[in-house]
Formats: C-alpha cells, sequence, structure tokens
C-alpha cells in the first residue's frame, strides 16, 4: 500500500537534517511512499526529485511562524498527505499550525538536537504537537526523556552514500592542493553550534602545509574570515562554500573535522565513516555514540590543543589514519528506512507510539 508523506523542514541547504530529508524522499519511492517537501529552499531542494513547496523561513517570530504556517498549509491541501514529518522543532510547531483547521492527519517528529538548555522549551513544543516523536541518537531520546517527554523512539540517522564523480587526483586539482598535501575537512554550516572558532585556533597551531577545507556558509563566514586573516592562516584555509558534491570532497580529504558544542547524530560524521575517512569530532553525544566502534578521534569541546594534536597526528601518519578508516558502520540507509516505514504505517492505520 502507498503512503503519501509530507516533510517539513525549515529549509534544504546545507545540514544533517537537510541532508537526511533528500536521502529519505529519494530513497522512500522502493517502500511505496509518495513523498515531497516543504520548505524555504535551497541547494538540496533544487536536486530533489519529488515535489517541492516554498515555504518561507519562520526565523522564530511569531508573523514569520504564521507566514510558515500558511505555506505549508497550502502545502498540505495541495498534496493531501496520510502522514507529515516535521524535521526539529520549529518545524513541528509550523506543520501542526498549518494543520489545526483541517482534517487530523497524523504528525511525526524527527528531532535533530537542541543546545542542552533548549530541552526544556522543545519537550513543551512537542508535547503540544507531536504524535510521535523520533530521535535520531539514544542519547537524544535520553536527555529528551530526562526533559519530561515521556515516549520517545530512536531511529539512529542513517547516510545514503553516493560515489563520487570524480577521482581524489581530479577533485585536488580542481582545489588547487597538490597530491601529497594533507586535506582536511569540515563539513559543517557556519554557526556557533559548529565552533569553527575553535577549528581555525587549532589550524593555527599546526606549522605543516596541510590544507583545510571549509564547506558550508552561514552567518559567520565573514568573523571567520576575519580570524583566519587574523591567525595567519587564511593561506592554509579554503572558504569553499554550500557545496552539493560533497563525495568529491570526501574522496580528496585525508580527515575529516568537526568541532561542534552539541549534535544529534551528525550526518558529516555518517558521511566521513562511510568514505572510509577518519573523523576527529568533539565528545558530544551523537559524535561518541556515531564513533563507538572506532572510526575516528574524539576531543573535549572548546579544546583547540585537543583537536590540534588528533589533527596532527593523524595527518602526519597514514597508517595510522588507514586503521581508523577500516573501522565498521552500521548506520546505513536500508535500515533507517525499514524502521521509519514500519513506524509512519502503524500512525497511518490509527495506532499513537
Amino acid at each position: 500500500m502507498g503512503v503519501r508523506v509530507l516533510h517539513v523542514i525549515s529549509e534544504m541547504g546545507t545540514g544533517g537534517a537537510e541532508a537526511l530529508v533528500a536521502g529519505m524522499a529519494r530513497a522512500g519511492e522502493r517502500y511505496g511512499w509518495e513523498s515531497a517537501v516543504a520548505s524555504g529552499g535551497g541547494h538540496r531542494a533544487d536536486a530533489l526529485r519529488v515535489p517541492h513547496f516554498e515555504v518561507p523561513l519562520a526565523r522564530r517570530r511569531a508573523g514569520g511562524v504564521v507566514r510558515a504556517a500558511k505555506a505549508t498549509r497550502t502545502a498540505y491541501r495541495a498534496f493531501r498527505p496520510d502522514v507529515v514529518v516535521a524535521h526539529n522543532v520549529g518545524a513541528s510547531a509550523v506543520a501542526r499550525l498549518a494543520m489545526m483547521p483541517l482534517r487530523r492527519t497524523p504528525l511525526m517528529t524527527v528531532f535533530h538536537g537542541v543546545a542542552a538548555a533548549d530541552h526544556g522549551s522543545a519537550v513543551r513544543v512537542l508535547r503540544r504537537t507531536s504524535d510521535t516523536v523520533v530521535a535520531v541518537a539514544s542519547s537524544t531520546a535520553d536527555r529528551l526523556r530526562a526533559a519530561g517527554l515521556g515516549e520517545v523512539e530512536v531511529i539512529r540517522n542513517a547516510v545514503f552514500p553516493t560515489p563520487p564523480r570524480v577521482d581524489r587526483f581530479t577533485v585536488r586539482s580542481a582545489l588547487g592542493v597538490a597530491d601529497d598535501v594533507p586535506i582536511a575537512l569540515c563539513l559543517a554550516r557556519m554557526e556557533p553550534q559548529k565552533r569553527h572558532d575553535v577549528l581555525l585556533e587549532a589550524w593555527a597551531r599546526l606549522d605543516d602545509p596541510s590544507v583545510l577545507l571549509l564547506a558550508g556558509d552561514g552567518s559567520l563566514r565573514r568573523d571567520l574570515e576575519h580570524q583566519a586573516r587574523a591567525l595567519g592562516v587564511d593561506g592554509r584555509v579554503r572558504f569553499l562554500g554550500n557545496r552539493s558534491d560533497v563525495a568529491d570532497l570526501l574522496a580528496a580529504a585525508d580527515v575529516t573535522v568537526l568541532t561542534s558544542d552539541w549534535e544529534g547524530m551528525p550526518i558529516a560524521v555518517l558521511e566521513s565513516l562511510a568514505a572510509g575517512v577518519p573523523v576527529v569530532a568533539t565528545d558530544v553525544d551523537g559524535v561518541t555514540e556515531a564513533l563507538a566502534d572506532g572510526g575516528g578521534v574524539v576531543v573535549p569541546r572548546g579544546d583547540p590543543d585537543a583537536v590540534a594534536d588528533a589533527l596532527r597526528a593523524l595527518l602526519s601518519h597514514p597508517d595510522t589514519r588507514a586503521a581508523f578508516s577500516a573501522a565498521p558502520t552500521d548506520h546505513d540507509g536500508h535500515t533507517l528506512m525499514k524502521s521509519y516505514d514500519e513506524l509512519l504505517r502503524t500512525m497511518v492505520d490509527g495506532g499513537r507510539r
């Protein structure tokens, strides 16, 4: 039996939730889903092969939420979904407001994570809006339960890897990086959570000719470009902006790095593991869970010295990188889709979990 699934998300640019939506929309056809996405747009929206409905960003303002809800209501009426899947708390509020005067359709919220101080307010919204809440990591579910949310499903994030379009040397040539120069790659939005400032401080402690690629954009880009110049590392750091060729960048990289203050289950880390690229990442909930079986080095939050030491060890020693890159990973898209399919069909059939 087919099921019509409407994903609601703030935007479809660079980010883990956005990557998950794109992957689920692409893979859903094999599970009998007819999918659509309602969002503020972005490069991942442009690449979708399912209907996309434009929704203005709410930006946490009352007027913005109302405008977003009106546009989402238009999408809802046009697509007539059997189930709505909202990604994160803000999208859940918008989706529920959009559906309030209309027929009752089950609403699932996929909770990708918030800062520790925001779990209480997140739970208050989720109680009012969601029929089912799915956490993308066990540690994230534990935090929601501790904040007072009763039932939480756990479906661990996964990736839908695509092979690189070109080989490692072609990518490096396009980036202007020699074949023998080590590359560290950071796949992250330039927002406070991701702590690129810590990464740049760490990079300034490395005196080798390695190159740091920053793939992503955001509100902090200008500040970070200024910081790189002030630290004297702007010649060894490339600001790439938003990229749609993550598989190609991973093929060119020797290490990936993520210095976030908090995470749910970061897609960037899972993409690295799937590509066999070792990871340096901070010791936060989803990262620790993702790297439990190996695949990288976990470092303390906000510690540029520890980040620099871990990067130095991996970038300077190919044998060490090879050992980490052989770590197993069970974050596959098929397992994820089977779990979501079962849960969505239970909701459509009238079950509430």
